[in-house]
């Protein structure tokens, strides 16, 4: 590993648009920063919302995503938790100075009341069909209260597709699985998660991963054909491969991890990675890695056949407390440090 940016307040999420030499990084107190090439940030952030997220130990500015024409329309959407608590989805424009948004250009998207302050999902993604995905949690409050994991009635606990060119402020795409069918929600993809923090899709492989934060025993990834709707991951009848709080459960339409990890007293929380892509470390292409922020290991897959294969624990120590993972404008893969750093994975030298 490489440190490459310092000085962060809270970093939860890193991301670049494809050919870009620029860093974007995402603080959860607010603001989005920028890295130049030379691994100095700017003095000015890309956009500052300090002002209008909450203050939940998991809420706060989550995550960023630029529209696959982002070079053409200048458009970034944006995910936070607002000073109630609620859930928000937000787009803006860039501004004449390609290093700022335009603040006056706030659109909403989508806004989302959610009565604990926790599960707050926090991650958006376009996916290879050009929608925007969006990851939510359950809402909160240990084992899913409200039980909204297997309710498709309501958008918490579930994966939302919705077409942002289309419709104000944005349209419901007719192949989604519930669209149209009463007593469910039509922005709805899959369902059955509890706080899916950091998911992607890997456009290489087709395929989408989506890693999701246990109760008390089990850490889950899941890895689906990028294009498969209606999946159910699960929560709350299952905690990952098991059955959550009952010796016995209806497993048959559900959708099991490829990957879990139980806790022994060190582990915490998963945190979902990328699927290497990029040109630096050839011998490590098509490996997804992932960590946990308790104990900040770092360990990877292949996905084969559906399955995982080739695990392995890569000897790096503690990466700290990682909170995210973030691939920039070349495909190269980063660490992010909660306590305030950024580092690339690079090969160690002898």
């Amino acid at each position: 590993m490489n440190e490459v940016l310092t000085g962060l307040s809270q970093p939860v999420f890193l991301a670049a648009p494809p050919g870009d030499s620029r860093l974007f990084v995402v603080e959860q107190v607010g603001r989005i920063r920028i890295g130049n090439a030379d691994g100095q940030l700017l003095g000015n952030p890309f956009l500052d919302l300090s002002g209008r997220v909450g203050t939940a130990p998991e809420g706060g500015l989550l995550t960023m995503a630029f529209h696959p024409r982002y070079a053409d329309n200048g458009q970034v959407f944006v995910y936070y938790t607002d000073t109630e608590d609620h859930t928000v989805v937000e787009r803006y424009t860039v501004s004449g100075d390609p290093d700022r948004l335009d603040s006056s250009s706030a659109k909403p998207i989508l806004a989302l009341t959610q009565r604990r302050r926790n599960h707050n999902g926090g991650m958006l993604q376009f996916g290879p069909d050009g929608m925007l995905y969006i990851f939510l949690g359950d809402e909160g409050g240990a084992g899913d209260p409200f039980g909204n994991g297997q309710n498709p009635e309501t958008l918490h606990g579930s994966i939302l597709r919705i077409d942002v060119d289309r419709g104000d402020p944005y349209a419901i795409p007719d192949d989604n699985p519930f669209a149209g069918e009463e007593g469910a929600r039509g922005e709805i993809w899959a369902i059955g998660v509890r706080n899916p923090w950091r998911s992607t899709f890997d456009f290489a492989g087709d395929a989408l991963y989506v890693a999701d934060v246990g109760q008390n025993e089990r850490e889950e990834i899941n890895a689906v054909p990028a294009g498969e709707a209606g999946v159910n991951y699960g929560w709350s009848t299952m905690e990952g491969s098991a059955c959550y709080q009952s010796s016995g459960c209806d497993m048959s339409g559900l959708t099991l991890p490829v990957v879990e990890y139980v806790h022994d007293g060190s582990v915490c929380s998963v945190t979902g990675g990328y699927v290497y892509r990029g040109s630096q470390l050839p011998e490590i292409v098509g490996h997804y890695f992932y960590s946990d922020f308790c104990t900040g290991f770092l360990r990877s897959f292949r996905l084969d056949g559906g399955r995982a294969a080739d695990e392995r624990r890569w000897n790096v120590g503690s990466l700290g407390a990682v909170s995210s993972f973030g691939v920039d404008g070349s495909g190269e893969l980063y660490v992010v440090n909660l306590n305030g750093s950024v580092s690339r994975l690079e090969r160690r030298q002898p």
